[in-house]
């Protein structure tokens, strides 16, 4: 991970990257904003995959169906929170070479680091079994093949994706990018198509409310659905060598334009998980659907009701999220290993060993959004053991140096810790408790 790719390789095209952003950093040149930030955007927006996955879809879908507009202002407070989680996970990695899983086991007692490695693995393959059951999903609606041939086409598709990280970091960057790119162009257009009701829209983004016990629920899996245990780690991993400055005052400029990444990445995955609230609110709600609670059930409901351009746009982004989120879980996968083993596995053994409980899944014929939900549950308990450890570590100046918290970030940090500890326990009894 020396050069910021989870492959250890660098092309011509990152070394014109890393020159590009020196340049930037060393020169007093006024240059246009875009040409300023672009050497400098890609991690995040890797990272940010998590944020608009298929179980985000599960969620959303259903919240908007039963609630309305009634909590878009849950979205937009879990991303904000994924913000300021995201950038100091960036932070950690950029400023000490080393990501969270490493730094966990440098300062952990080892059997600690085991069973945080054991839980981060059992929380690696419930991620991947969402974004690929996702993904065999998309491709099922799409081309009316059989669950089985979706996950076949699926682990086909991931494995080419991630063939890419032979050519470095900046390919890989691009790829992604363009796939969260597309999965935004879908929602708006589906945001065009159903017309919402934006005065509702705007109040409900601004006044945080619930309407009973069933909507506090829902809060809960949105959040649960939006902030990754994986996406934390990896995160770290991204930043570790991708661009290295010794000066410190160039490394609080990097770091300013590595804001500015996670700003631009998580505000476009807020605006894509508010889109599907929206539809799902606009469509659903609105014409008294309110029962609307799976993927499959939602996309055959969306033709009569609004066409079959709706149906087809929804399709697509479910299976491009999918195969983008299903590239990422993996990638992630290899960096909690590294991190906390110091071990390696082939990528594409990897891809076998964390696809196996999703073809099983897929084999013995459970409902998909069902399977989505509860893999939903199962991330709630790893993201403690990730959150936790980054604001402890990103707090420590002897780790950290001049860019350490400041007082008011670890607090806000903390407050946002317990706030998901809290919510996603209450998350876990609830689905326990039926």
């Amino acid at each position: 991970m020396s050069d910021g790719t989870l492959s250890g390789r660098m092309s011509a095209s990152d070394a014109k990257t890393v020159e590009n952003a020196l340049n930037v950093l060393g020169s007093q040149k006024k240059r246009n904003i875009f040409a300023r930030l672009l050497p400098f955007m890609g991690p995040a927006f890797i990272a940010s995959v998590a944020y608009v996955d298929p179980g985000n879809f599960a969620t959303n879908i259903q919240g908007g169906a039963q609630f309305g507009y009634l909590l878009i202002w849950v979205i937009v407070a879990s991303n904000l929170m994924a913000m300021l989680i995201q950038a100091l996970s960036a932070k950690l990695g950029l400023v000490t070479g080393r990501n969270l899983a490493e730094h966990c086991r440098d300062r952990f007692p080892k059997p600690v680091v085991w069973g945080m490695w054991a839980l981060m693995e059992v929380v690696a393959m419930s991620t991947d079994l969402a974004e690929f059951l996702g993904a065999a999903l998309g491709f099922q609606l799409l081309l009316g093949v059989p669950l089985l041939l979706g996950a076949a086409l699926t682990a086909l598709a991931t494995m080419l994706i991630l063939g890419m990280e032979r050519f470095g970091f900046r390919p890989l960057e691009a790829l992604i990018s363009s796939m969260v790119a597309l999965i935004a162009l879908c929602y708006v257009a589906e945001t065009f198509i159903v017309l919402p009701e934006w005065g509702k829209v705007f109040h409900s983004t601004f006044v945080p409310r619930f309407a009973g016990a069933e909507s506090v629920f829902l809060a809960c899996g949105i959040l649960g659905a939006t902030v990754m245990p994986h996406a934390i780690f990896l995160h770290s991993a991204l930043m570790q060598g991708r661009i290295v400055v010794r000066d410190r005052a160039q490394l609080k400029s990097l770091y300013r334009f590595e804001l500015a990444d996670v700003v631009i990445a998580m505000g476009v995955a807020s605006l894509v998980n508010a889109a599907m609230l929206i539809m799902a609110a606009a469509t659903f709600h609105r014409t008294g659907h309110t029962s609307i609670v799976s993927i499959e059930e939602a996309y055959r409901t969306l033709e009569p009701l609004l066409g079959s351009g709706a149906k087809w746009i929804f399709g697509l982004s479910l299976l491009v999220s999918g195969l983008s989120s299903s590239t990422v879980g993996t990638g992630a996968g290899q960096v909690i290993m590294q991190g906390f083993l110091e071990r390696h596995i082939p990528v594409w053994l990897r891809r076998i060993l964390t696809m196996a409980p999703s073809v099983a899944v897929i084999g013995a014929g459970f409902d998909p959004t069902r399977t989505l939900v509860v893999s939903q549950v199962v991330l709630s308990f790893g993201l403690p053991f990730a959150v936790i450890p980054l604001v402890l570590f990103t707090s420590r100046k002897d780790i950290m140096g001049d860019l350490v918290n400041r007082p008011w970030t670890t607090a806000v940090a903390t407050l946002i810790a317990v706030i998901i500890v809290l919510l996603n326990c209450y998350l876990i009894y609830k689905t326990i408790s039926g």
